[in-house]
């Protein structure tokens, strides 16, 4: 197939639960920021891909040069993720079946491998794919007042990562449609889901992070240094 392949990835977020003095996608992770590890990340997996780089217009923290791609773009981004990813797909010339992955700025951990199994799942299914994991742990349902009120079955539960990965008309369509609604979406996959659609589950490594929480600093530097000693040693 020779869908083009476009990135995107919603940076205008705030992260205002990391209670710090700037946006979470520019804390310095291994001294550099997430947003730098995230784009070398998606850059070692896709070099020719194009980037498009959803930034809030008042940033005054991004820099061009943590940017590795040559094809790449900056685009208004939105209050909300779904805004953003829904401005990004609003400007760029892409064709109908050309394939868009859509990836969290603050999951710098993800694996080269993950990223190649998303998009060879994304080109064989019509309803597209993202990474997902199994639950693991005990899933309870829990009562306005913060108690347990029963236990859910795990066995068919996952938790959703990212990247998503949809061909262009498809998204496009699945998030103007939630737009019109009032929906408000968390992930692309939701969106699609709303179609009618049953996007691909690709199970990805539980090292995927998304740095969320002040202590997942630490956590993200712990994960990219063993993954970094691991390659070594392969060499």
């Amino acid at each position: 197939m020779n869908n083009r392949l476009w990135l995107v990835v919603p940076a205008a977020g705030q992260g205002r639960r990391m209670a710090a003095d700037r946006p979470k996608q520019y804390l310095s992770l291994l001294d550099r920021p997430i947003l730098a590890h995230t784009l070398a990340r998606l850059h070692s997996a896709f070099p020719d891909a194009r980037l498009v780089l959803c930034l809030d217009d008042d940033d005054r923290w991004f820099s061009p040069e943590w940017v590795p791609f040559t094809d790449w773009q900056r685009v208004t981004g939105g209050a909300e993720r779904m805004e953003s990813v829904f401005n990004a797909l609003g400007a760029i010339d892409a064709g109908d079946d050309d394939l868009v992955l859509v990836h969290d700025v603050a999951r710098p951990c993800v694996t080269c491998d993950d990223l190649l199994a998303l998009h060879q799942a994304t080109q064989q299914h019509a309803s597209g794919a993202l990474l997902a994991m199994p639950v693991a742990d005990t899933m309870k349902r829990a009562s306005a007042a913060g108690t347990s009120l029963h236990t859910e079955p795990r066995e068919a539960l996952w938790h959703a990562l990212t990247p998503q990965g949809f061909r262009y008309r498809q998204l496009y369509q699945a998030l103007d449609e939630a737009r019109r609604r009032g929906t408000l979406l968390t992930d692309e996959a939701s969106a699609v889901e709303a179609l009618g659609e049953a996007p691909k589950l690709v199970p990805g490594r539980r090292d995927n992070l998304k740095v969320t929480h002040p202590d997942d600093l630490a956590l993200a530097a712990a994960i990219l240094t063993a993954q970094r000693d691991t390659l070594e040693r392969s060499l």
